[in-house]
């Protein structure tokens, strides 16, 4: 496939999120879906008619795409839709400038925002890569959390408290799940165009800002390695604290793991056909004791890679991941949500 066109490609019927869905993701998920109230604060957020306030400023404010507005670009997207057999072709709007150069935003009605600068730079390709990431979401049912980030990040610090859960540790949360989310999304849209390359390409053009004829892919695959292979546990450390507060991972992590996951098989298994639909149950209670162990470690092992000389501070730490499982786990029980997300 070489990517100029998915008009073409088959459908995958029925195909449940859970088919590409990152373990990253899945444990994030499955952590935010034990937070007690946290589903309550979401959907008390959306009742706030941030989202209306939302829609109508990119509904007054941008381009709606259509069949006769950026014609091949909305061709792009209803064919993306129909590839991961979504119930749906969403609203479309080109605008500028959109934080984090593409978002999809509505907890009822998702609708899908590109940046205009970002377009320009992108061959047909790479765009068909960004209309598939955020489908990616849409199938993955991430719209609800995402608009409640983009709420609260456009809040920063004026509510101190939502619902009796403190702002920074609900910002925090969904800021994890939220990279971890980037990371299915990438994979939902390498297999929408069947080519790993031009999704690495894509990412490639977001980190530098420069369209990619003028860009070396091969160059920045080995960049990723290289970035990948670094071996100063301090330096990795370094990387765990400054990813902390971003949205998205940094592009040449998702490039590793995007064709580490290619490597891996599961891409080849589920472009064969042999993936989970969306009729199949999940196992709620397995994925949210997988997350507590995930997030548990997750912590710890970026303080082993400083060695014995900080052990007290990775004591701290680790004390201070088992207070955030707690919490995760239900601050002891007390509280719930009102549904699944």
């Amino acid at each position: 496939m070489s990517g100029n066109s998915i008009e073409h490609v088959e459908p995958y019927l029925n195909i449940s999120a859970k088919a590409y869905e990152h373990p990253a993701d899945r444990a994030a998920t499955a952590a935010l879906k034990a937070v007690p109230m946290l589903d309550t604060l979401v959907r008390r957020l959306i009742e706030w008619r941030y989202e209306r306030a939302l829609r109508q400023f990119y509904l007054g404010t941008s381009v709606k795409v259509s069949d006769v507005q950026l014609p091949q670009l909305w061709a792009s997207h209803t064919a993306a839709c129909r590839i991961l057999d979504l119930p749906e072709v969403y609203d479309l709007y080109v605008a500028t400038p959109v934080p984090g150069l593409a978002q999809t935003i509505g907890s009822r009605r998702p609708m899908i925002l590109l940046d205009a600068t970002l377009l320009q730079r992108l061959g047909p390709g790479e765009q068909r890569v960004v209309l598939a990431h955020e489908l990616g979401h849409v199938l993955a049912d991430h719209v609800l959390y995402i608009t409640a980030l983009n709420i609260l990040l456009a809040a920063g610090g004026s509510i101190p408290t939502l619902l009796g859960l403190p702002f920074k540790a609900v910002k925090t949360v969904l800021l994890e799940w939220y990279r971890a989310a980037e990371l299915s999304s990438d994979r939902a849209a390498t297999l929408v165009v069947r080519d790993p390359q031009i999704v690495c390409r894509m990412l490639m053009v977001a980190a530098s800002g420069m369209p990619a004829e003028q860009l070396n892919l091969d160059a920045f695959m080995a960049q990723a390695m290289e970035y990948e292979s670094w071996d100063d546990p301090s330096d990795r450390v370094r990387r765990f604290f400054s990813e902390i507060n971003v949205t998205h991972p940094y592009a040449v992590r998702r490039v590793s793991e995007v064709m580490r996951w290619v490597r891996s098989g599961e891409y080849d298994r589920i472009i064969r056909g042999e993936y989970r639909t969306r009729d199949e149950p999940e196992d709620v209670r397995a994925e949210a004791g997988d997350a507590m162990e995930f997030y548990g470690e997750r912590f710890r092992a970026a303080f082993r890679d400083l060695g014995e000389n900080v052990m007290n501070l990775g004591s701290q730490v680790g004390g201070v991941a088992d207070q955030v499982a707690d919490w995760l786990r239900g601050r002891g029980g007390r509280g719930g949500g009102d549904g699944d997300a």
